[in-house]
């Protein structure tokens, strides 16, 4: 029972992880230091899709599973919960195409951050301070 709990205490940071991957660039809008959170999560998250990366909390859940004696996953967090869930039958190869809006969208969100002085970039922060 105690493993059967730390697997879904890892399955709910995995949800946690990819929901501020994917919105992170917002939580900056609003608290612009955020970034320094965010930038980092972003690409992890795109060398997992983009480069077919295993991701340890997969594997780290996974092993939770095991040891309480329930059955894992095969495939990864994204094509075992999220793909089936969000666009069932679509090809596996669709993860770029969303990788690639994703990051469209996180470009359009930190190009603003820059230019409205909210994220400094080698000079002193003129935005507002979280």
């Amino acid at each position: 029972m105690f493993y059967a709990l730390l697997a879904n205490l890892v399955l709910l940071a995995h949800l946690a992880f990819i929901f501020f991957a994917v919105l992170g660039g917002l939580f900056a809008l609003k608290w612009p230091r955020a970034w320094m959170l965010h930038a980092p999560a972003l690409v992890w998250a795109f060398l997992v899709e983009f480069l077919m990366l295993g991701c340890p909390l997969t594997w780290m859940e996974n092993s939770y599973r095991a040891a309480a004696g329930q059955t894992g996953y095969e495939t990864g967090f994204m094509d075992h919960f999220i793909s089936s869930l969000i666009y069932p039958g679509l090809p596996p190869e669709f993860h770029i195409v969303l990788g690639v809006v994703l990051g469209a969208f996180n470009i359009v969100v930190y190009g603003y951050l820059i230019k409205s002085g909210s994220i400094a970039l080698g000079r002193p922060a003129t935005g507002p301070q979280a």
